[in-house]
């Protein structure tokens, strides 16, 4: 099992998955092609995917029952004790026009104390 999910790409793209693959919704493309097949199809997501974002998962021989390849993504895979994990992107440290301040809004207080 193949799945490929594509974000931001272009429609041609869509339309070039969609000769292998059932579009399940938009941009979720699902099928069981081989693997000769679903590599080349990777190698185009690859090239005609733009600015887009693209996820491919199927399933494998090992552990997890799946692996999964990922293309201008934030988080990356990353192998750990051969389990593949998703490794999400720090946050950004908080500055003082970041933190929110304390104390409450002049509505809040008037409807806390039952004024108008």
């Amino acid at each position: 099992m193949t799945v490929i999910v594509l974000t931001n790409c272009p429609t041609g793209l869509r339309g070039l998955l969609t000769r292998w693959l059932l579009e399940i919704s938009a941009g979720v493309f699902i099928g069981s092609p081989s693997a000769r097949i679903r590599d080349a199809l990777w190698e185009e997501v690859r090239t005609y995917a733009d600015q887009g974002r693209a996820l491919l998962a199927y399933t494998t021989n090992t552990e997890q029952g799946f692996t999964f390849r990922t293309h201008d993504h934030n988080w990356n895979p990353i192998d750990h004790e051969g389990l593949t994990l998703i490794q999400r992107p720090k946050a950004p440290a908080l500055t003082s026009s970041t933190i929110p301040t304390n104390g409450w809004s002049n509505a809040s207080k008037r409807r806390r104390f039952g004024r108008r």
